[in-house]
């Protein structure tokens, strides 16, 4: 794990983890969209020294799919035309809950 001077890991990759233990590994840059992991990486929190994010709220069916949309956020970014994302109606609510929590449902300036 890469650390600066200010004791901020710098890897290219971060780790989130479900309220069941379950660990994601992540593109740094692919969680820009959400505002509450950006500021959980910034000095002095833990998660900024570590690179890992837990969430406590979030199970790991539903983190799973936050990831894909991550993922698929970060590689559709710049086009026009995208895919759909395929959403199981069972995890709607909480994929909801969870995009809300995240801060994924404001606009990107």
């Amino acid at each position: 794990m890469a650390v600066n001077d200010d004791d901020v890991c710098t890897s290219k990759y971060i780790t989130l983890v479900s309220n069941d233990g379950f660990e994601f590994v992540v593109l740094r840059e692919a969680t820009a969209i959400s505002p509450t992991i950006k500021g959980m990486l910034r000095n002095p929190f833990s998660e900024a020294r570590t690179g890992r994010c837990e969430f406590p709220e979030i199970s790991a069916p539903v983190l799973e799919k936050v990831t894909e949309y991550f993922h698929y956020w970060y590689k559709n970014q710049d086009k026009a035309v995208v895919p759909d994302m395929d959403i199981p109606v069972e995890l709607c609510l909480e994929i909801l809950v969870a995009a809300d929590f995240l801060g994924l449902d404001k606009q990107q300036g």
